[in-house]
């Protein structure tokens, strides 16, 4: 399960998502979060998976890869299904008992269940398809305006980054402890829900101290190089828009547009 979570990570290509500027796919991931919840109909659904599909086709990552990312939360996101489906009142369709599903409820349902998964799925690509040193130089990019009232931009983009590109170092180390924990007697799969929630308290305290070491050995590792913030630095590879990344542009642009005006 922990290996399954996919946010985080890079894959490897040289397709046209992996070679749009980064600005361009953070700015899009961040368009297609809002116009997610602009859709309000089954037609801007629609057209919000189909749009994510022609992405993830043109990315040429695999989609068992991306689904995977799903497996983690498929807890939390049958809970939301399930919480919605009987907390609406409507028009009942079917009664369990002291709880009722009505017609409202089954659409809300559904549409924060799909919501979830596609926001999931969108935000993976992100990462997926760029580098964390190119996530690193757009976000800084995109937030440099604020350096005008004091706002540390290149500070600010380098945590965001740091935080994305350990989530799967932090994951495989809860992996390697609960192996570990395992092969002495530990039992992880058995028992209640809160019994499996107790049992993995114990993970906590390693994990922290495991956390501390790696950001300590990442400071230092910083600090031999003389890393001393954004001021003054330079970039190998400097980030230029090509006609690709207006392509993109424009696509997002049709996008927002059918769904502002078919989707609500």
């Amino acid at each position: 399960m922990i290996r399954d979570i996919t946010l985080g990570q890079y894959y490897q290509g040289t397709s046209l998502i992996h070679r749009l500027d980064p600005r361009t796919k953070i700015i899009a991931t961040i368009l297609y979060i809002i116009v997610l919840f602009i859709a309000q109909n089954a037609f801007g659904l629609a057209i919000s998976t189909l749009a994510l599909i022609a992405v993830i086709a043109l990315s040429k990552v695999p989609l068992g890869f991306i689904l995977r990312g799903v497996k983690p939360i498929f807890i939390i996101i049958v809970f939301t299904f399930v919480l919605n489906l009987f907390m609406i009142p409507g028009e009942a369709i079917a009664v369990l008992g002291p709880l009722t599903i009505t017609r409202e409820s089954l659409r809300t349902a559904s549409f924060l269940a799909g919501r979830l998964v596609l926001l999931i799925f969108g935000a993976s690509l992100l990462t997926l398809t760029t580098k964390p040193i190119g996530l690193t130089d757009g976000i800084e990019k995109l937030i440099s305006p604020l350096r005008r009232i004091g706002v540390p931009a290149h500070e600010i983009a380098m945590m965001m980054t740091i935080a994305l590109r350990f989530i799967p170092t932090l994951l495989e180390e809860t992996d390697k402890i609960m192996k570990a924990q395992q092969a002495r007697g530990a039992d992880f799969e058995t028992g209640s829900l809160v019994k499996r929630a107790k049992n993995l308290i114990p993970i906590l305290v390693p994990l922290f101290i495991s956390s501390f070491r790696i950001a300590q050995d990442l400071a230092m590792a910083m600090e031999a190089r003389c890393y001393r913030g954004g001021e003054g630095r330079t970039r190998m590879n400097s980030m230029q828009m090509t006609r690709l990344d207006l392509a993109g542009f424009a696509f997002q642009a049709a996008f927002a547009a059918i769904i502002i005006i078919f989707g609500r």
